[in-house]
């Protein structure tokens, strides 16, 4: 599996990981080799795109490239099925701000949206960045 073939399907508001076929875990983003085993026997397979915010930090000064992004908020989500994955929270900086930590634990959904590409982004043509709906919100 390709990442350019993930982050297609993100656009489309799929999440397509890899499952092992010898000890059964599931690793996303695609990588050559399972997390849990190291096995190169995996297959693709659409995941659930649901998931629990683990960790998350705030940018307020960002990276040369993202500045007219900032502030943004990443997190790190444990998806249903296991694996753990990168991206933004979509919310407004002042929204999390005033939700702060209560947004660890959190049940989010995954799609992608593209962004402008950068300088130092591999693909000059474009950029997906995964992003997390928040669901439930108080």
């Amino acid at each position: 599996m390709r990442f350019v073939d993930f982050f297609n399907a993100l656009l489309e508001g799929k999440v397509i990981g890899q499952k092992c076929l010898d000890c059964g875990s599931y690793t996303c983003p695609p990588k050559a080799t399972c997390d849990n085993c190291a096995s190169r026997n995996l297959e693709a397979v659409e995941l659930s795109g649901k998931g629990v915010i683990r960790t998350f930090t705030t940018t307020y000064v960002a990276p040369s490239g993202y500045t007219e992004e900032a502030p943004y908020t990443v997190a790190m989500v444990e998806l249903d099925e296991g694996p753990w994955i990168v991206g933004r929270i979509d919310l407004p900086n002042e929204e999390i701000e005033r939700l702060g930590q209560d947004l660890i634990g959190a049940r989010v959904s995954v799609y992608g949206k593209e962004f402008p590409t950068e300088p130092f982004y591999p693909d000059k043509k474009r950029r997906v960045v995964p992003m997390f709906k928040v669901e439930g919100l108080r």
